[in-house]
C-alpha cells in the first residue's frame, strides 16, 4: 500500500510540472500584440562540400552568432524572463514590486517584426567574403507555428581563397626598409587563409612597429594592401604599400626635445599661468610647481624620455603607466606638441592632478564563520600619499574586533582583539646597489611594524609583534614578487588560566598556542595570473610561497632539538624550519555566463634544527569558508584524528598540520540579474609529518589518500557590483574521523532528519568568491 502511495505521488509531481512547464511555454504567446509573432530564434546552414565537417560547424557558430536581434533568453527550454515580464503586465507607475519584476529581471518578447532578413543575409554575405569565400551565396526564410516564428539561413560559400604571396613596401623611404625588416613577424602567411580581419591586424602590427621608431604621426591608414585575385587558383597575391597622399610628417622620424612637467595641474582652474620662480630645471626637465610637492628625481625614475631620444610609443606608455601607479594622482595627462627650435622634434608635456595628500579610511566589517562564532571588526586608517615628498605612501592604523559564540561548546568564551600598525612604502628598490626597473609597475620597498593583543575569554590572551623589510614588483601584468628580506615574528602569551592548564593536561597539544614563540627570516611569494584576458576559454592563477625561519642562524649554532641543544635569543628558542605552498586555480569559459573553476592547494612544512615542530601560527588547516565547506573552520583532521570527547565539551576543535592536500571545483553560471548560482565540491585534509602519541592517526602515511574529507553542495551569490555577497550550503560526503571501512556517509544522508540537517548542512556566508 505503501508503495503504491509513493507511485501515485510521483506521478502526481510529475504532472504538476508537466503542467507548470506547459503553462510556462504557452503563455509567453498569449499577451503578444495583435498580428504579431514571437521570435524564437535564427540558425544558419553552410552548403559547402569541401570544408571539413568541424570547420562548417565552426563557421556556422561564427555566422549564427551575428544574427540580430538576439531572441528571449532561454533556461532549461523555457524562457523565464519573458514569463515574468508577461506576468508582471503594464505597472501604474515607475515604483514598486511590478515595475522591478517587469524592468529589472523581466524581459520584454522579441518580436518577428524587429527581424531583417535582408539584412541579416547580408552580415552573414559581407562576413563570409572577408573570410575568403568569394561570391558567396545567402538565402534567408522563415517558419511559423503557434505564434512562434523562427529564421533559417543558407549560406552556400565558394572555395575560400588562399595567400599566394606577400610583398611588403619596396620603395626607397627609411620607414619601408624598417617594415620590411620586420616582416618574419607579419600575421600574413603564405599559405593561410584569405581574411580581412588578418589584414587590419597586420597593419596595426606594421604602426605599432613603426610608433617604436619615432613614426609618432603615423597611423594603420596610411598603409593600403592591394589583393589580386586574378592569378592562381583561388589564391590572392598582397601587396602591401605606403599611400601616395600620406602627408610628410608622417613619413618623418621624430626625436624629443623640451620635456615640461606640471605636478599640481588643476582640472577646472586655470594652472598654466606661472612666475619665473616656479620653474625648475633639473636634468632634461623643465618643472613647473608653485608648491615643490615632490624631489625632482621622482620625474627621472618615471620618465622614460630623455631629450635627444627617439620618440617611441613603449617607452611614452610605459611613462603614463609608471605615473598612475605611483598612486599619488587622480588625472595623468600627456600631450606632445612640434618643437619650435628643433627641426622634427617633440616637446613633451605631462600635466598632474594630485590626489588628496592625506585622508582616513574607516572599515567596519561584519562577519561569521562555520564554527558558529559572529563578529565584526573596525579598522581605521591614516594615510600620507607623499611622505617625505617623494610619492612614499606612509599608513597608521589602529583596529580592534570581538567574536562571539551565541551557541555552542564555546559559549562565553569570546575573542577579542586590539592592535595597530605602522607602514612605510617607497616607490623604488632600496638596495646598496642600484637596480632599474624597466616595467610598466613601479617597484616598491616597504617596511611594516604590527601589534596585536587577542584574548581568548577564560583561557588565554596572546602579544604578537611583527616587523618586516622586503620589495614588491611586478613584471608585467600577470606576474607579481614580493621578497620579505626580513621578516620577524614574536608571540609572547599572558593571562592562562587554570581551566586552560588543566586542559593541556589532557591534550599536551593545546600547550603549543601558549609558548613563546621567534620566528625571523626572508620570505618569498610569486604570483602568475592570467584571468583579467577574459576573451580566453582557459585561464590560470597561480601563486607560490617560501617561507625559511632560523636557518642559517641554527646552521651557525649547531641547534638541534633531538639532542636537547636548543638555542635561544633573549631567553626564547627560536623556530628553525622550511616551508612551501602553492594554489593553483584553473577557469574554464563554458559561456558567456557560466564557468568550471577548480583550485589545487599543495603545502609542506619542515621543522629542524632548533624546533621539532612548525610553529601553531604557520601550520595548515583546513574548513571552512574557504576550503573544504561542508567541514566547520579549523576542525578537519589531521589525517583521521578525532578530538578526545573530554575536551570536545570545551572547544570546538582547533587543528593544525604540517601538510596540505586540498582540491575543490565548481561550476558557476548566472541564474537571472544579480544572483549567480554553483555547485561545488571539495576534498582534501592536513597531517602531521612526524607522529604524534598524543595525536594518533594524525600522521602522513602511504594510505593518506583513505583520509581524505569529501564535502559538496550548492551555493548562492549576489553580485552587487561593489561586492559579492557568497553564501554556500554543504554536507560532508566522506569523513576520515570515522573508522575505515564507514567514512563515506552517502548512505546516511536523510533531508528529513532534524538531526541530521543540524550534523551536516553548513551554511558557509562570506564575502567573494572562495577561489
Amino acid at each position: 500500500m505503501n508503495k503504491k502511495h509513493n507511485h501515485i505521488s510521483l506521478f502526481l509531481k510529475c504532472m504538476t510540472l508537466f503542467s507548470l512547464f506547459f503553462v510556462l511555454g504557452c503563455s509567453n504567446t498569449k499577451y503578444l500584440p495583435e498580428g504579431e509573432l514571437l521570435y524564437t530564434g535564427g540558425s544558419v546552414t553552410v552548403k559547402d562540400s569541401v570544408l571539413k565537417k568541424k570547420e562548417r560547424k565552426a563557421l556556422e557558430t561564427e555566422l549564427e552568432g551575428l544574427l540580430r536581434p538576439k531572441p528571449n533568453k532561454k533556461f532549461l527550454g523555457l524562457r523565464p524572463k519573458l514569463w515574468i515580464y508577461n506576468l508582471a503586465g503594464e505597472p501604474k507607475k515607475e515604483k514598486g514590486t511590478r515595475y522591478w519584476l517587469r524592468n529589472k529581471v523581466g524581459e520584454p518578447p522579441v518580436l518577428f517584426s524587429q527581424v531583417d532578413l535582408d539584412y541579416n543575409a547580408s552580415v552573414l554575405r559581407n562576413y563570409t567574403e572577408n573570410r575568403g569565400f568569394f561570391k558567396t551565396r545567402v538565402s534567408a526564410d522563415s517558419t511559423a507555428k503557434n505564434k512562434r516564428v523562427t529564421a533559417e539561413y543558407t549560406v552556400t560559400p565558394k572555395k575560400q581563397y588562399k595567400i599566394k604571396s606577400v610583398i611588403f613596401p619596396d620603395d626607397s623611404l627609411a620607414m619601408s626598409r624598417i617594415i620590411g625588416r620586420s616582416s618574419r613577424r607579419s600575421l600574413l602567411k603564405v599559405g593561410n587563409p584569405y581574411d580581412l580581419d588578418v589584414i587590419k591586424a597586420e597593419r596595426e602590427r606594421i604602426d605599432a612597429r613603426l610608433k617604436e621608431k619615432g613614426y609618432y604621426y603615423f597611423n594603420p591608414d596610411y598603409i593600403l594592401a592591394k589583393v589580386d585575385s586574378s592569378k592562381g587558383d583561388h589564391e590572392v597575391n598582397i601587396r602591401l604599400v605606403i599611400k601616395d597622399d600620406t602627408p610628410v610628417k608622417a613619413l618623418t622620424a621624430y626625436k624629443i626635445d623640451k620635456i615640461f612637467v606640471y605636478p599640481n595641474y588643476s582640472l577646472t582652474n586655470d594652472s598654466m599661468v606661472y612666475r619665473k620662480r616656479n620653474i625648475q630645471q633639473y636634468k632634461d626637465f623643465t618643472i613647473i610647481d608653485t608648491t615643490e610637492t615632490f624631489k625632482p628625481r621622482v620625474y627621472d625614475r618615471t620618465i622614460y624620455f630623455k631629450k635627444g631620444d627617439l620618440y617611441n610609443r613603449k617607452d611614452h606608455n610605459l611613462t603614463l603607466n609608471r605615473f598612475v601607479n605611483l598612486g599619488t594622482f587622480s588625472f595623468v595627462k600627456n600631450e606632445f606638441k612640434p618643437s619650435d627650435s628643433i627641426k622634427n622634434a617633440l616637446d613633451s608635456y605631462y600635466y598632474l592632478t594630485l590626489l588628496p595628500k592625506k585622508f582616513i579610511r574607516v572599515e567596519v566589517l561584519g562577519k561569521t564563520n562555520s564554527a558558529s562564532y559572529t563578529g565584526t571588526e573596525v579598522n581605521v586608517n591614516w594615510n600620507n600619499r607623499n611622505f617625505f615628498r617623494g610619492a612614499e605612501l606612509f599608513t597608521f592604523s589602529i583596529f580592534g574586533g570581538a567574536d562571539f559564540q551565541l551557541g555552542g561548546v564555546n559559549k562565553g568564551k569570546n575573542i577579542y582583539k586590539l592592535g595597530a600598525e605602522t607602514s612605510l612604502t617607497w616607490p623604488r628598490f632600496i638596495t646598496p646597489f642600484n637596480i632599474e626597473g624597466n616595467s610598466e609597475y613601479v617597484p616598491r620597498t616597504k617596511v611594516t611594524l604590527r601589534y596585536e593583543y587577542q584574548k581568548r575569554t577564560q583561557l588565554y590572551a596572546l602579544n604578537s609583534f611583527n616587523t618586516s623589510f622586503g620589495y614588491l614588483w611586478k613584471e608585467n601584468i600577470r606576474k607579481e614578487h614580493q621578497l620579505n628580506v626580513v621578516d620577524i615574528t614574536y608571540v609572547s602569551p599572558n593571562h592562562v588560566t587554570p581551566e586552560y592548564m588543566d586542559d593541556i593536561a589532557k591534550d599536551p597539544a593545546l600547550g603549543k598556542v601558549i609558548e613563546k614563540q621567534l620566528i625571523f627570516g626572508p620570505t618569498y611569494n610569486y604570483t602568475y595570473t592570467n584571468t583579467m584576458q577574459k576573451r580566453r576559454k582557459n585561464t590560470i592563477y597561480f601563486n607560490g610561497e617560501l617561507d625559511l625561519a632560523g636557518n642559517i642562524t641554527g646552521l651557525v649554532t649547531g641547534a638541534n632539538y633531538n639532542k636537547d641543544n636548543v638555542k635561544t635569543i633573549f631567553d626564547v628558542p627560536f623556530s628553525q624550519y622550511v616551508k612551501i605552498r602553492s594554489d593553483f586555480r584553473h577557469y574554464l569559459k563554458l559561456s558567456k555566463e557560466s564557468e568550471l573553476a577548480s583550485r589545487l592547494i599543495v603545502g609542506a612544512g619542515f621543522a629542524y634544527g632548533n624546533s621539532n615542530t612548525l610553529p601553531t601560527s604557520k601550520q595548515f588547516v583546513a574548513g571552512g569558508t574557504n576550503s573544504i565547506r561542508a567541514f566547520r573552520a579549523r576542525t578537519l583532521g589531521p589525517g583521521s584524528y578525532v578530538l578526545p570527547d573530554n575536551l570536545t565539551n570545551n572547544y570546538t576543535p582547533d587543528q593544525s598540520g604540517d601538510i596540505k592536500l586540498e582540491f575543490s571545483t565548481e561550476y558557476r553560471a548566472k541564474l537571472f540579474s544579480i544572483v549567480r548560482g554553483a555547485v561545488f565540491l571539495d576534498a582534501g585534509n592536513i597531517w602531521l609529518l612526524n607522529a604524534d602519541p598524543n595525536k594518533p592517526g594524525a600522521e602522513f602515511s602511504k594510505d593518506f589518500m583513505k583520509e581524505l574529507a569529501v564535502g559538496a553542495g550548492v551555493g548562492l551569490r549576489f553580485d552587487l557590483s561593489f561586492l559579492i555577497l557568497r553564501t554556500d550550503l554543504a554536507m560532508p560526503l566522506r569523513n576520515p574521523a570515522l573508522p575505515d571501512g564507514q567514512r563515506w556517509v552517502i548512505d546516511d544522508i536523510n533531508f528529513g532528519s532534524s538531526s541530521w540537517r543540524k550534523d551536516n548542512l553548513i551554511l558557509n556566508i562570506a564575502i567573494g568568491y572562495p577561489f
